[in-house]
């Protein structure tokens, strides 16, 4: 009840900054609990239908407020350019604002369509996607953005990455849970096999968060790619790799669902032999230890879900190629 109340005078100040500084009228609110802390709305006014964002104050501390202006410029390009993302609305050219009490928001275009469940999608979706992601890296890699000295993302080495699920596994030893130790012991012996460290990915500007939450698509395309804030440069490869873990697996990885999504890219932009698996390789040294952990069994939502996923490509890493060789 007290989160209840806290997050309707959240939302009561930021209509008094909407309607006088954007001069919008609100008629109605409702709420949308999808996002981790920062809080969201569906806003119908007198001008249409927006979508209102809140920034949480303690999930802000962990933005880089430049890199934040930054994604939503690329936003905003991408949308010029014929993307499909939501267009921002501004006020005297900020898009990025502030209320009374301090609250930083957004409004924006609210972008009709549907959400699927993980591994739900069709091959006409999954073809729009390829297409899809493939046009926003092309745009964002036209040398608009130059490039940086390095990406966000700097691998640990094996022998780094051995040592922490020796000390994860050696923290939950205590449990006794059979599940958790199996999972931290499958983990650990793919890293004991993983072989990429001397096959660098190719950097370049990336999404960095393209997972079907951040996904709305019609019955057979796609209708919008959804929340910038990570956008920045890192590998191009993850954000194929994120699509298509989150909507092609399953039980199991959908090969023609996969083979569906690159179709789609590869009318955008040519990748080289080999590119997506490597992706998928590096996706999981990436975001195993994000959401494996001695703690496991206590996952529930979206973080179950990734760590189900990080699970199944420990297991199935060295198979890869071979399920994927056709694409």
């Amino acid at each position: 009840m007290e989160q209840v109340q806290a997050d309707r005078m959240i939302l009561e100040d930021l209509l008094v900054s909407i309607q006088r500084d954007m001069g919008l009228v609100v008629h109605e609110v409702t709420s949308i609990r999808r996002g981790w802390l920062n809080l969201k709305w569906k806003l119908e006014t007198d001008q249409g239908t927006y979508l209102l964002k809140q920034y949480n104050r303690e999930r802000f501390k962990l933005y880089d407020e430049e890199e934040l202006l930054m994604a939503f410029s690329q936003q905003i390009r991408l949308r010029s350019r014929g993307g499909k993302c939501p267009a921002l609305l501004t006020n005297e050219g900020r898009y990025f604002l502030k209320s009374d009490q301090g609250e930083r928001f957004m409004v924006m275009e609210f972008c009709e369509g549907q959400l699927v469940a993980p591994g739900g999608t069709n091959a006409d979706q999954m073809r729009a996607l390829g297409r899809e992601i493939g046009f926003m890296h092309r745009i964002l890699n036209d040398g608009s953005l130059g490039v940086k000295d390095k990406p966000q993302f700097i691998p640990p080495s094996r022998t780094e990455r051995l040592g922490y699920w020796k000390r994860v596994m050696e923290e939950a030893a205590g449990s006794k849970l059979p599940e958790v130790l199996a999972a931290l012991e499958a983990q650990h012996a793919a890293t004991e096999r993983f072989r990429d460290e001397i096959n660098p990915m190719q950097t370049g500007w990336a999404h960095r968060d393209v997972w079907v939450d951040n996904l709305l698509f019609q019955p057979a395309g796609v209708a919008a790619i959804l929340d910038f804030d990570r956008l920045n440069y890192d590998y191009p490869q993850l954000d194929i790799a994120r699509a298509v873990i989150s909507c092609a697996l399953h039980s199991e990885l959908d090969v023609s669902l996969v083979s569906a999504f690159m179709e789609g890219y590869r009318e955008e932009r040519e990748v080289p032999e080999g590119y997506l698996i490597q992706g998928i390789r590096w996706l999981w040294y990436m975001e195993s230890v994000w959401w494996v952990n001695a703690k496991l069994h206590e996952h529930q939502g979206p973080p179950a879900r990734f760590a189900w996923e990080m699970d199944w490509l420990a297991k199935h890493l060295e198979g890869l190629p071979e399920l994927l060789e056709p694409i």
